[in-house]
C-alpha cells in the first residue's frame, strides 16, 4: 500500500500529497491517453458526424457546466468542518472532493512554489487578510459569477472578485455578567481607559484575527488614533496575551479577568458545550461603525485545470444547504444574508456590522503588526 509521506502539520487525503514522480506518471499518463485520442479520431473520421444540439427551450434552466470528475482543494480549514461539506457536494454532484489542510502560509507558500504544476482548484482559509495575501501573490484568478454577487454582500467580497466570503465571525466584546454588567461596555476604544485597569484579557497580537481588527480600526480611526488604543489595551491586561481566543474565555469564567475580545464562534462552541457558561458577548461600537467582522472564503487557484468547476463549487458553497452546515457546525454566521445562524447564535440577537470592505484587513495587516509593536502589545 503506498504510504502517505506530507512535512509535519499536513493532512493528506485520497490523491495527495503530489510528488515529482506521481506529476510525470501524471503527465505520462495524460500524453497516452492524448494519444488514444487521436487515433480514435482518425479512424471515425468517415463516420457521419451527430446532429447538432438543438437550442434549449426559452423556460429551460441554464445548462450546468460540465462537472470535473475531481476537484483538488487546499484548506487552512479544520477537516471536521470542510468535510461534512465536500462529502455533501460529492453525494449531490458527483465530483470527488481531494483536499490537504494545512494553515495557511504553508498552503499559499506550496502553491507558488508549484506553480503551474499545481493540481489544486480551489483554495479555502481563513482570515480576510490570508485571502488577500493570497490574491496579491497572484495565486488565485477572477471569479466571474453572477450567484456569488446574489449571495455574497459586496463587503465580503474582493473588490476584484478574486475570492469570496463563505462564513463571518464577528470579533467581539465577551464578559462575565455578573463582574461587569453590559451598561458598562460601549466599544472596543473604550477597553483602552484606565477603568479597564487589570481586567481585561486579550489573545496574543500574533493572532491574524487581532490585527485584522486593529487593521480595520486603522482604515477607520487613522493610525495614530489606533495606536493610542491599542496602547491603552495593553495596558490593561490582566495577564499576559494568551494563545487562543478559548483560553480567554476561560480566563473571564474563573474570574482572572471581567473582558475580553473573541471571535463570536469560539463562544458559540463554549456555550454549546457548556450551556452553564457565564461568559455572554455583548456587541460593541453599535452608535458607530458596527462590529468587526471577518470571514473564512475560497477562491480558484490561478493554475487550475478546472476553473469552471471550482466556481460552480465555490458557488454550491454560498448554497442555502453548505451556508446552513457551515453555521451549524462550527457556530458561525452564514455570509449569505439569507440563511439563519445556529439557533444557539440567533439567541444573542442581531446586531450592526462593521460593514468596511473585509480586504482591508490584508492591505493594512502588515501596518496593524508594526502599530501593535510599537505599542508594547505582543
Amino acid at each position: 500500500m503506498r504510504q502517505c509521506r506530507v512535512p509535519s502539520g499536513h493532512t493528506c487525503v485520497g490523491a495527495l500529497p503530489f510528488t515529482p514522480n506521481r506529476i510525470r506518471r501524471g503527465l505520462q499518463m495524460r500524453f497516452s491517453v492524448l494519444a488514444v485520442s487521436l487515433l480514435v479520431l482518425t479512424a471515425a473520421c468517415g463516420k457521419q458526424a451527430e446532429p447538432e444540439a438543438q437550442p434549449a427551450a426559452a423556460d429551460a434552466k441554464p445548462a450546468a457546466p460540465a462537472a470535473a470528475q475531481e476537484l483538488v482543494v487546499y484548506t487552512s480549514r479544520n477537516e471536521q468542518l470542510v468535510k461534512p461539506l465536500f462529502d455533501q457536494y460529492t453525494k449531490e454532484t458527483g465530483t470527488k472532493v481531494t483536499y490537504l489542510t494545512d494553515k495557511a502560509p504553508p498552503l499559499m507558500e506550496r502553491l507558488r512554489a508549484e506553480g503551474d504544476r499545481t493540481q489544486a482548484d480551489v483554495l479555502i482559509t481563513v482570515d480576510a487578510g490570508n485571502l488577500w495575501q493570497a490574491a496579491n501573490l497572484g495565486l488565485l484568478q477572477p471569479i466571474d459569477s453572477p450567484t456569488l454577487q446574489a449571495n455574497i454582500p459586496a463587503h465580503l467580497r474582493d473588490p476584484e472578485n478574486r475570492w469570496v466570503g463563505l462564513s463571518v465571525r464577528a470579533r467581539t466584546i465577551v464578559h462575565d455578567p455578573k463582574a461587569v454588567p453590559a451598561t458598562e461596555l460601549s466599544t472596543y476604544e473604550d477597553l483602552a481607559d484606565p477603568k479597564w485597569r487589570g481586567k481585561l484579557c486579550l489573545r496574543t497580537s500574533k493572532s491574524e484575527y487581532n490585527q485584522s481588527l486593529v487593521a480595520t480600526m486603522i482604515a477607520t480611526l487613522g493610525p495614530e488614533r489606533t495606536e493610542q488604543v491599542v496602547k491603552g489595551w495593553a495596558e490593561n491586561l490582566a495577564a499576559p496575551p494568551f494563545a487562543n481566543d478559548v483560553a480567554v474565555i476561560e480566563a473571564i469564567e474563573a474570574g482572572r479577568c471581567s473582558v475580553g475580545i473573541v471571535n463570536s464562534y469560539y463562544l458559540g462552541r463554549q456555550q454549546r458545550d457548556k450551556p452553564e457558561l457565564a461568559v455572554k458577548p455583548f456587541w460593541p461600537n453599535q452608535g458607530d461603525r458596527g462590529v468587526h467582522v471577518n470571514v473564512s472564503g475560497a477562491g480558484v487557484t490561478k493554475h487550475s485545470d478546472n476553473p469552471e468547476a471550482a466556481r460552480a463549487f465555490i458557488e454550491w458553497l454560498s448554497s442555502e444547504k453548505a451556508q446552513a452546515l457551515y453555521a451549524n457546525e462550527n457556530m458561525e454566521y452564514p455570509a449569505n444574508p439569507k440563511i439563519e445562524a445556529a439557533p444557539l447564535v440567533e439567541g444573542w440577537g442581531d446586531y450592526k456590522a462593521d460593514v468596511i470592505n473585509v480586504s482591508e484587513a490584508g492591505r493594512l495587516q502588515a501596518e496593524a503588526v508594526k502599530l501593535m509593536d510599537r505599542a508594547g502589545y505582543r
